[in-house]
Parts: structure tokens; C-alpha cells; sequence
């Protein structure tokens, strides 16, 4: 019996507000994945649930579940035309910052300013016994109380918020730990001997022996909440920092355009300009949107969109990027790309997505986090028991119950990968290196072959006509050449681009190219389609060709030029010869991908002798040419099943199923969507050299991610154990507490100052010397791989 197909998924975003541990993570994504169908991804450190669901389930019901787990939950507010500058209530709240989310971070610094300033005179007091004046107690009493309800009331709330959906987060052991010692030292001072108005109290780091005077705790009773507070907004400050990539690029698109139409400008919105429109691009001022040059000679600096650092001169045909800086003169812009359609758009989604997964070793730490604070809980309970039943002092035992439910932090087992992950993708965006998500980091991480195509890849793409040869007696070079530009103008492939332009420039002036019907392309043979009513086909050269077409073949082959054949109504008429330059950066990245430890592989639809020659000039051993987008998809399962982990690099329609059949797909830039789509990883700048960056950056991170883990699982080894024997002192612990947290954070913010540049000097004198690493570039073939 055939099975029904699984019904279309919807993903839909949510913003979560009360997460503040793994624990709360975890809780989250067990509660929506009790729902039908349902599978989420919640990241602590942004806030927001990723939700996979049938479209049944609507997204009320995603919330209300939510808020049953005991957490809000709202979806993300649609995007709000902007106003211009200086209009009231202009200006984007999100680059600022402003809205309610900022409204909580400043009455969480409100709450932490007030709270010092009562925790400070209690903390001196407790720890400086000269100081200790008569009755100086009762004074630390009447401000611990402020901070013991109102400064920890959101942890109260939260817990009680937890208990009465049967379960315990980060902030339980916080109100539990402040209640403990709070209501110990009111035991002490009205019923154990604490109040007396003489008393004086040592401190010390270490839990006090007993001397038959109940102790106060107000010292820890202000200064967990204190430094919790303290540590939390430091947190929150950091974490924003992480994200500092994102919002940057957020910045780049334009509020407003200035649009020409009938010789009048007009200054409109953005959300208001739609493709075809022309728009002005003044010196200084950043490109609206993507587009087409019409008018105007000018260099623009993409150094914020794709990290290019060059200043790229453009002028009329050019394609420009939005968010890029107009260096030079005035552009007149043709709008080719609006809105969620740009570039920058898409870059941006992609740096978001990225954001939302989570690596392997995250997802174990949230499974243990989800048990992490039910095992505290009874180990606090044992702890306490455990003491009072071998007739300690029931002032010991409460120190060590309450140190230990301070002490254990999961919170740095929820911050160690998605703040890492972050600052990486981040500063990967701002490389030019596009990442989508911690599966493709660890993929980078651990790959050890590269299967690289050619045309558009190692060589610049940009080719031109070297020669063409037409048969004896036929229709002649001008007519098949405006035959072939005119079928070639349907193709998205380097050398019908090359055709294309030859044919036109060959025009008499004021001529166009007719226009094309039944377009068709075969990946990996050619293109074919009606021109005035005539069937033209540009393929790879085969069989039976006339005998002057034989005959330059190998002269094109020698050359280092990819042959292609015309033919029209069935007949070979001309030969044309396309040339190629290698990228100036792909010696250099092959070189530093051997230095990694990648062993680089050439496959190419194109023949034999051009794919050696460009194999030969960059020192690729392992060449495998002719081979359809079948042919590379197979070497990659060969390579694969060999037991390699193989990654593959190309730029066109036929490079897809390669791409999505390997390790890891890394689409160029430059290249197709198609191409880009079925990849893991995208090179901005159609640069292979940003290659090495990407497996640098990704081990650097899977590093930073390993290490974050490895404090956070091992910080709660450690300190627990102290604290249920007795030796830490509570405020102790609840600053350890905090400093664990900051730590994992810290660690990951190196990420945002990772450069590449040192090893690409380093890397780059060692290859000098090395054959092709200088000198000219030479002309290779292009690579008939559609």
C-alpha cells in the first residue's frame, strides 16, 4: 500500500522572554514538541525559538504553549516603513536598540544600581570586622531586606512561576539560596544570639567554625542576588556584542532612495522602490539596492557587504550591490533586486539562520542541563540532611546547603555554543565567508578533500572570444556569430556570457541581436533554441566535424582555449574558441588548503588538455575532466566512499548535485542560485582564497565551542564538590557563579577580533618561489559544464 507523503512544514519564529539558563532552553523545546508534528530549536542566547510545525498548528497555539511552559512568547513584529530622519518617531529601533527589549535591559541596570547600593554598606560591614560598629547588624538586616524581596523578586517569580509547572530553573536555586540565608540570619538575630548589640562577626572565605553564636548570612543574602544581577546584565551586554555582525549589516540598507523619473528626482522610502526604477547614487552614498548601472563612471567599496577591500570600478552594465559605498562619481542605478530579494538580504537571512542551530556537542550539554537543576535540588536536600544527620552544626549545614544550590551554574552550559556560534557566523559575514549554520562549522572543521570545479571557481569567469573558425562555404563567421550570441543570451554560464558580448560588439552599430524561442539547456553539453525560426545549437565539440573544424580543434586544445561548436539547422558551421585567466588568489588558496591538510581535486566538464594546464599551473595532482553534473555527483560518492570527508566548491546549475551530495557544498558568490542554494557555505566575494578562511575560522570555533564546554561542565565538578564539604562561603560561590557565565562569554567575543590576515602573509611568503605562485596569469579554457 502506498504511503501518504508527509504533509508540507512551516517554520515560524518566536521571541521568548524568561529564559535564563540551558534548563529554561530545554524545558522549551520539550514543551512545544509535545504538540503534533511539532520540532523546535530555542537559542538562549538571542531569545528566539525556531519551530518546524504542519500548518495545521497555528502560531497562537506555538505561544500559548509557550506561556503554559511558563516563559512569554510573542511572535516578531513585522518590519515598520520608516520615516525619514528627524520625523518624529523616525529612525530604526532596531540599529538603535530602542523598544521594549531595551526598556527591560534598563530596568535591569535600575535594578542593579539600587540593589548596590544597599549591598555594598552589608558586604563591607560583614567583611571588615573593624568596622563593625554597635547594633551595625541590625542596620545590615533593614537593607538586606530591600535587596532579599525586591532586587530577587524576579527570581521569585520565576521560581514560583516554575513550580507551578512542576519545574526548576537556574533562578529556583537563586530564590532558594537567598530565602536560605536570608531567613537563617533572621533566625539568628531575633532567636539566636546574633542581635545582641556587642556581637562582632569574623569573615573569612571559608565557612566559620561553630562558637555557639548563630552567624548572619546578610553578606551572602545580598550578594547573590548582586552579583547574579551584576552578572547577568554583563552577560546580556556581551551577548549583544556577539550579534554586533548582524545588526552592522542590518545598518547597511538604505531608510530612503532618490528615484529619477520624466528628468524629476524624488525622494521615496525604500519599501517603495521596485525593480526597473532608476535611482541616484550621489558620492559618499550607499547603494539603495541592487542594480544595473544605466548611467555614470564610478568606483564602489562592497568592504561592508562581501569584505572586499579593493574599491571595484563600475560603469554602465555593471551590476552593483546595495549597501555598498559609492566612492567616486554620480550613478544612475537601475533597480534589479528589492527588498527580501537583495543580496544584502539574503546575506542577512543567512547569518540568522545560522544563528538558530546547534552544534552536537550543544545538544548534549542541553540534555544534561534539562536534568542539571532537579539534581541540585536533591543534592542540596542530601547535603543538608547529611551534615545535620552527623550532628553538625545547624548553622554548617545550612552554609553548605545553600552554597551548593548558589554555586552549580547551567547557565554556561547554555551560553558555551550559541555565543560562539554568534561571533563566528558574524565575523564570518563580515570576511565574506556565509555560514549557515554549526552542522556546516563542524563540517569545515573535519574535511580532508576538495573537489573544486573550474570555470568561474579557479578561474575568473570572465572570459572572451580568442577565435572563430567557420566552415568553408557556409553561412560565415558574422552570420553564426550573431546566430550563437542570439541563442547564448538565454544562458547564465561564463562563456555564453563570452559570446554574448563578442557577438554584439560585432554588430554594425545600432544593430541588436534577435531575439530567442524554446530556449533549452542540456548541463554539460550546450545550449539550444529557435532564432528566427531557425534551430541553433552551441555544444561541446564531438564526432564528425567538418574537416576545418577537426583541424582547429587541436590547435584551440594546444592554445589552452575551450572549443565550442555551432550548429545551425543541423550543420556544424563555425568553431569558436574561448580563453580564460586563472584567479590571482586560487594559488595561493590551494596552497594554504594543502597546508590545512585538504587534498584538492580538479573536476571539470571541460577536456583533458585545458583542465591539466590550469591543474599544472596550481599543482593539483588529482584531475578528472569531461565529466557531467552526473559524472562529479558519482566522484563525490567514489571519494566519500572511500572514506574521505569530501567538501566541493563550484558556481553553476551544474555544480548543484555535486554540492548537495557532498560533506559540505561551498557555492561561490558569484555563482548561481541554484548552486548557492544547494550549499552549505557561500564565498561572498566569488573568491576561492576565502576558502582557507572558512576552515581556519571553523576550527577556531568548534576550539572556542570545545573549550566553553569543557569550563562549563568543569567549573560544577569542581565547585560543587567544595561546596557540599563545607568549604566555600556562599557569596563566594555566587560570584564564582557569575564569573562562569562571563567566562564562556568572554571566550566566545574573541571570535569577533579573529583575523586571517596573519596566516595569509605567513602562508603567502612561504609560497613564493613555488611554480605559478607569481608572474602572469596564464589563459586557460573556460569549461563547457553546463
Amino acid at each position: 500500500m502506498a504511503t501518504e507523503p508527509a504533509p508540507p512544514m512551516t517554520t515560524t519564529d518566536l521571541n521568548v522572554g524568561g529564559m535564563t539558563c540551558a534548563a529554561c532552553v530545554r524545558r522549551v523545546e520539550k514543551k512545544l514538541a509535545k504538540l503534533d508534528g511539532v520540532t523546535a530549536t530555542v537559542n538562549l542566547a538571542t531569545g528566539r525559538a525556531r519551530v518546524s510545525h504542519p500548518p495545521h498548528v497555528r502560531p497562537e497555539e506555538l505561544v500559548a504553549t509557550v506561556e503554559q511552559a511558563g516563559y512569554t512568547a510573542a511572535l516578531p513584529e513585522p518590519p515598520k516603513p520608516r520615516r525619514r530622519p528627524g520625523a518624529p518617531g523616525g529612525g530604526d529601533d532596531a540599529v538603535r536598540g530602542s523598544g521594549p527589549e531595551s526598556e527591560d535591559v534598563r530596568s535591569e541596570r535600575d535594578r542593579l544600581l539600587v540593589t548596590a547600593l544597599l549591598a555594598v554598606p552589608v558586604l563591607v560591614l560583614s567583611m571588615v570586622p573593624a568596622w563593625q560598629f554597635r547594633n551595625w547588624q541590625w542596620l545590615c538586616f533593614v537593607l538586606a531586606a530591600p535587596v532579599a524581596l525586591w532586587s530577587a523578586w524576579p527570581f521569585h517569580v520565576r521560581a514560583l512561576r516554575g513550580l507551578r509547572h512542576s519545574t526548576a530553573t537556574m533562578d529556583t536555586l537563586v530564590s532558594l539560596g537567598v530565602v536560605a540565608s536570608f531567613a537563617w540570619s533572621a533566625y539568628a538575630l531575633f532567636l539566636g544570639g546574633a542581635g545582641a548589640p556587642g556581637m562582632r562577626m569574623p569573615f573569612s572565605l571559608l565557612p566559620s567554625a561553630p562558637d555557639g553564636v548563630a552567624h548572619v548570612y546578610l553578606e551572602a543574602a545580598v550578594g547573590v542576588p548582586l552579583f547574579v544581577l551584576a552578572g547577568r546584565f554583563l552577560e546580556a551586554r556581551a551577548r549583544h556584542g556577539t550579534g554586533a555582525a548582524l545588526r552592522s549589516l542590518a545598518r547597511l540598507a538604505a531608510k530612503e532612495v532618490s528615484v529619477r523619473e520624466d528628468g524629476t528626482e524624488r525622494l521615496v522610502p525604500i519599501e517603495e522602490l521596485t525593480v526597473g526604477q532608476i535611482f541616484v547614487v550621489r558620492p559618499g552614498e550607499r547603494v539603495a539596492t541592487d542594480g544595473e548601472v544605466s548611467e555614470g563612471n564610478s568606483a564602489v567599496d562592497l568592504s561592508l557587504v562581501t569584505g572586499e577591500s579593493d574599491p571595484v570600478e563600475v560603469g554602465p552594465g555593471s551590476p552593483v550591490v546595495g549597501g555598498a559605498v559609492n566612492a567616486g562619481g554620480m550613478l544612475l542605478v537601475r533597480a534589479t533586486a528589492v527588498g527580501a530579494d537583495t543580496q544584502l538580504a539574503r546575506i542577512t537571512r543567512l547569518v540568522t539562520d545560522a544563528q538558530a542551530g546547534k552544534a552536537r556537542a550543544q545538544r548534549l550539554a542541553d540534555a544534561v542541563a534539562g536534568v542539571f537543576v532537579p539534581a541540585v535540588l536533591a543534592l542540596a536536600v542530601t547535603v543538608l540532611g547529611f551534615w545535620l544527620g552527623a550532628g553538625a552544626d545547624p548553622q554548617a549545614a545550612i552554609t553548605a546547603c545553600v552554597a551548593v544550590l548558589v554555586v552549580a551554574c547551567p547557565c554556561a552550559l547554555g551560553l558555551a555554543t550559541p555565543t560562539a556560534l554568534m561571533a563566528a557566523t558574524g565575523r564570518g559575514a563580515q570576511l565574506g565567508v556565509l555560514i549557515r549554520g554549526p552542522q556546516a562549522l563542524e563540517g569545515l572543521q573535519h574535511i580532508d578533500t576538495v573537489v573544486l570545479d573550474k570555470t568561474g571557481t579557479l578561474t575568473s569567469g570572465h572570459m572572451t572570444v580568442a577565435r572563430v573558425t567557420a566552415v568553408p562555404g557556409g553561412l560565415g563567421k558574422e552570420a553564426v556569430l550573431r546566430l550563437a550570441g542570439a541563442v547564448e543570451q538565454g544562458s547564465e554560464h561564463p562563456l555564453g556570457r563570452a559570446v554574448v558580448a563578442h557577438a554584439r560588439r560585432a554588430l554594425p552599430e545600432g544593430d541588436a541581436l534577435p531575439g530567442v524561442r524554446d530556449f533549452r539547456a542540456e548541463a554539460g553539453r550546450g545550449v539550444r533554441g529557435l532564432v528566427e525560426g531557425r534551430p541553433v545549437e552551441v555544444l561541446a565539440p564531438d564526432e564528425g566535424l567538418p574537416a576545418a573544424l577537426a583541424d582547429a580543434l587541436p590547435v584551440a586544445e594546444a592554445a589552452a582555449h575551450t572549443p565550442v561548436v555551432v550548429h545551425v539547422d543541423g550543420a556544424a558551421e563555425a568553431l569558436i574558441e574561448i580563453g580564460d585567466v586563472v584567479r590571482p588568489g586560487s594559488y595561493r588558496a590551494v596552497d594554504r588548503l594543502r597546508r590545512l591538510g585538504v587534498h584538492p581535486v580538479l573536476a571539470t566538464g571541460d577536456r583533458e588538455a585545458p583542465a591539466r594546464a590550469v591543474a599544472s599551473a596550481l599543482g593539483i595532482e588529482e584531475v578528472h575532466a569531461r565529466r557531467t553534473p552526473e559524472d562529479k555527483a558519482g566522484l563525490v560518492r567514489q571519494l566519500r566512499g572511500e572514506g574521505r570527508r569530501v567538501a566541493v566548491v563550484g558556481d553553476g546549475v551544474n555544480d548543484a548535485a555535486a554540492l548537495a551530495g557532498a560533506d559540505l557544498g561551498i557555492a561561490m558568490g558569484t555563482g548561481t542560485d541554484v548552486a548557492i542554494g544547494a550549499a552549505d557555505v557561500t564565498l561572498v566575494r566569488g573568491d576561492i582564497e576565502a576558502l582557507g578562511d572558512a576552515v581556519r575560522l571553523a576550527r577556531r570555533t568548534l576550539g572556542t565551542i570545545r573549550a566553553n564546554l569543557l569550563w562549563a561542565f568543569g567549573y560544577n565538578l569542581v565547585t560543587v564538590p567544595l561546596a557540599m564539604v563545607g568549604l566555600l562561603n556562599p557569596m563566594v560561590a555566587a560570584v564564582a557563579m557569575s564569573a562562569s557565565s562571563l567566562l564562556v562569554v568572554g571566550n566566545s567575543l574573541r571570535l569577533r577580533a579573529w583575523q586571517p590576515a596573519a596566516g595569509r602573509r605567513s602562508e603567502q611568503a612561504g609560497a613564493r618561489g613555488r611554480p605559478g605562485a607569481r608572474g602572469r596569469t596564464p589563459v586557460v579554457a573556460g569549461g563547457r559544464t553546463r
